[in-house]
C-alpha cells in the first residue's frame, strides 16, 4: 500500500464555492476514483487556501495512469480549473497537486 500526501492552492476568492462543490462531488467521479484504486481519500482546507491531500492506493503511478485516461475526471479538472492556482502537475495523472513526501508515520 502507498499513502499519498499532496497540497492544493485554491484561490481565496473562490473557496467558499469551492467547499460547496466539494460537499457534493459528482458521484460519477467519487466511482471512477475508486476505480482507479484510491481508498481513505480526504482534503482537509488550511488558511488561505492551502488544501492537504491524503489518500491510499496499491500503485500510485497506475491510478495516476488511470486517471489521465478518465473521460470524468478530465471533466472535473476542467470543471476545477479555475478555482485552483495550482496546475497539474506532471505524472499525476492530470491533477493539480504539489506531491509531499512523509516525514513520520505512526503506524
Amino acid at each position: 500500500m502507498q499513502r499519498i500526501g499532496f497540497t492544493i492552492q485554491v484561490k481565496t476568492e473562490r473557496l467558499e464555492e469551492y467547499l460547496g462543490i466539494h460537499a457534493a462531488v459528482w458521484p460519477e467521479l467519487v466511482a471512477e476514483l475508486k476505480v482507479a484504486g484510491m481508498r481513505n481519500y480526504s482534503l482537509w482546507m488550511g488558511p488561505g487556501g492551502l488544501e492537504f491531500g491524503y489518500l491510499e492506493c496499491d500503485d500510485w503511478q497506475a491510478t495516476c495512469e488511470y486517471l489521465a485516461k478518465s473521460e470524468v475526471h478530465a471533466r472535473w479538472q476542467e470543471f476545477m480549473k479555475d478555482f485552483l492556482v495550482s496546475r497539474p502537475e506532471d505524472g499525476a495523472g492530470g491533477q493539480p497537486v504539489k506531491m509531499l513526501e512523509m516525514a513520520f508515520l505512526l503506524d
